[in-house]
This record gives C-alpha cells, sequence and structure tokens, in this order.
C-alpha cells in the first residue's frame, strides 16, 4: 500500500534535485526574514490591521527549521527521517507561505500602487518596497514547495517496500531464519581385515647323539 510508504522511517528514493529545491527554499526564506525584519523596524511592528512583515519573518523563520533540517538530516542522518513528521511540516509550509506572501502583497498594494501611498513617499514606499519583496519571493517559495510536496509524496508511495526500516517507531519484524533438521554423519563401517597368518617353520629336529 502507498500508505506504507509515507509511514516508513528513512529518507525515500527521490531525485537530488529535490535537495536543491530545499536549499533554494532555505536561502530565499532567509532573504524574505530579512525584509520582513527591515519593514517591522519601519513601523516599530505596529500597523493597523496587523504587521505583515511580523509574518513574514514567522514563516521565514519556520521554513528555515523545516527545509533546513530535512536537508540536514536526509545527508548525515538518513535514518532518523519521518516522512509523517515531514509531511505535516511540508504541508503547514505551503499554508503559512500562501498567507505571507498574499497579505504582504496586499498591505504593500496600499503603498505603492495608489494614489494614498504615492503621497506618503520617504520611508513608508522603502516599507511598501520591502513589502513587494516579500510578496514576490513569498510566492516562489510558495510554488516551490507545492512542487518539493508532490514529488516526495509520489516517492513516498512508489517507495512500498522498505525492508529493515521501521515505521511508527516499529521495527518491522523480519523473517526468522530457516532450521535444518541436523542430519546425523553417517560412520562407515570399515570391514575388518583379518591379520595375515605367518606359517611357523617347521622345528628341525636335533642329530641323535
Amino acid at each position: 500500500m502507498g500508505s506504507q510508504g509515507l509511514l516508513a522511517v528513512g529518507v525515500p528514493p527521490q531525485p537530488l534535485w529535490l535537495l536543491y529545491i530545499k536549499i533554494a527554499v532555505f536561502v530565499l526564506s532567509i532573504i524574505i526574514l530579512a525584509l520582513g525584519a527591515y519593514s517591522l523596524s519601519i513601523t516599530a511592528g505596529y500597523y493597523p490591521g496587523g504587521d505583515p512583515g511580523g509574518l513574514d519573518v514567522f514563516v521565514g523563520l519556520f521554513s528555515m527549521i523545516t527545509y533546513g533540517g530535512a536537508a540536514a538530516i536526509e545527508i548525515w542522518s538518513p535514518a532518523l527521517f519521518y516522512r509523517i513528521a515531514a509531511l505535516v511540516l511540508y504541508i503547514l509550509s505551503i499554508i503559512f507561505w500562501l498567507s505571507a506572501w498574499a497579505f504582504s502583497a496586499s498591505i504593500a498594494s496600499v503603498f505603492l500602487g495608489s494614489y494614498y501611498g504615492s503621497r506618503l513617499g520617504g520611508v513608508y514606499q522603502s516599507y511598501g518596497g520591502a513589502l513587494a519583496g516579500c510578496a514576490g519571493l513569498g510566492a516562489v517559495v510558495w510554488v516551490l514547495t507545492i512542487v518539493h510536496l508532490v514529488f516526495f509524496i509520489r516517492a513516498c508511495i512508489m517507495d512500498t517496500t522498505a525492508p529493515g526500516q521501521a515505521e511508527l517507531g516499529q521495527v518491522k519484524p523480519e523473517a526468522a531464519p530457516q532450521q535444518y533438521a541436523q542430519q546425523p554423519y553417517p560412520v562407515a563401517q570399515q570391514p575388518q581385515q583379518p591379520y595375515p597368518q605367518q606359517p611357523y617353520p617347521q622345528q628341525q629336529p636335533y642329530p641323535a647323539q
């Protein structure tokens, strides 16, 4: 069953470019985290209705831990890779990224694409630009995470047999070694050879005195 592949422990056989996607998500998350932190420094974390910069920082940090940690475990400790835990984190990451880049795009449009935003100018234009950067890069990361999730699930489902690996911490029972009945070795009966009878020489009579 395909679900067994999702519940197994260990890195599924997957193409190498999925690891490159993890690295790309990790790097882009660092950039988005920095842009979000910059937007927070402008507004001091206060914006009516909520500041999207705080969400960008949270999602960037969450994504760094999720994909950076998954890549590190796949490379250095593949036996500790719990597929079901990774699946949950990947799905949460997709949901978080969708919320983050959509929220950032909506607020950035206020400061960059309206008459009100153009009248503000100065530092608020920088604030809108930082959020626009978070929205654009966040959308790219969102697409990458979806592609990664699809091929990760596909790799797990195709890996239906994982001998010797654990499922949810339980070790699969191994087949008991076949017992062979020990046959007694036949003892070869060697026929006993009779000792050859050596004829004794006839006793010579003593000469008469």
